[in-house]
């Protein structure tokens, strides 16, 4: 009795089901298909470029800020690195400043510039989710026409046999329910896919935007304002000490190193007093 059981599950499966529903089940299986590969060739393909553009900004928070010029700094980065991008984008809008005819607050001008780099950068991270979500939220629907055309197919060969019994409704019903699993499948990595990279993206404009931030001013103060962090690279010990005096007093803020003319002794010699 088992070899004619193992028969008539043989007689069922995915690609039974394909065959009983014709070129439109065939269809619907090959666009799942397709959209399943392109939503892994997207998600590994994003991760990829997302994990080059954080670690550029490791490199740019470990040695960028040491260099004596921006010329100088943005050639220790990668050729094609985002943040070089943006640091030519800014030695570019600066020389080109000098030139213009009837000319802009210089503040203003660095600024649409970095604002245009960094939305550029943004626009490319952004390419292909777009597939994603529309994969997330038409793939159940695709597996659900393919479901209800092997339905369909399967109630009009039951009522020319004239047979309804269960175990002539359970097979071709069935079958016609696999379309929608695959629908299912191809959908929830996608879903997933898209918002996992949507956050990833969200964080890397979050480090873009402080270092065009940090870069503006720079430009704008001709090198005297530098980010927290180069200040404290190499400092001295009573550098160190200025630092650590404002945490006892709760004025951090004032005491932080964005006044260009104060010295780390004359910090110190403010918070004594």
């Amino acid at each position: 009795m088992a070899a004619p059981a193992t028969t008539e599950a043989g007689d069922f499966g995915l690609m039974n089901a394909l065959n009983q529903g014709g070129v439109i089940s065939w269809s619907v299986f090959v666009i799942l298909v397709i959209m399943s590969i392109g939503t892994f060739y997207i998600m590994f393909t994003k991760f990829l470029q997302q994990q080059k553009i954080i670690n550029q900004g490791k490199k740019v928070r470990s040695s960028f800020w040491n260099s004596p010029n921006l010329r100088d700094a943005s050639g220790k980065l990668e050729t094609k690195s985002a943040y070089r991008a943006i640091v030519e984008d800014a030695l570019v809008a600066q020389d080109q400043h000098g030139k213009l005819t009837d000319p802009v607050d210089q503040h203003e001008w660095v600024a649409g510039s970095l604002s245009r780099s960094q939305g550029a950068i943004g626009a490319r991270l952004g390419e292909g989710l777009a597939f994603l979500a529309t994969v997330g939220s038409t793939a159940p629907f695709i597996g659900l026409f393919g479901t209800v055309v092997g339905i369909y197919r399967a109630l009009i060969k039951i009522g020319a046999s004239g047979d309804a019994s269960i175990t002539t409704v359970a097979g071709p019903v069935g079958e016609a329910l696999i379309m929608t699993a695959l629908g299912l499948v191809v959908a929830v990595p996608a879903v997933l896919a898209y918002n996992w990279l949507i956050r990833r993206n969200k964080s890397i404009m979050e480090d873009l935007a402080a270092f065009t931030n940090d870069l503006h001013g720079y430009l704008m103060s001709n090198g005297s304002v530098k980010p927290r962090m180069a200040g404290t690279t190499g400092g001295t010990g009573t550098g160190s000490a200025s630092n650590r005096a404002p945490a006892a007093t709760g004025d951090t803020q004032r005491a932080s190193p964005v006044r260009p003319g104060m010295t780390p002794t004359g910090a110190q010699a403010t918070t004594d007093r």
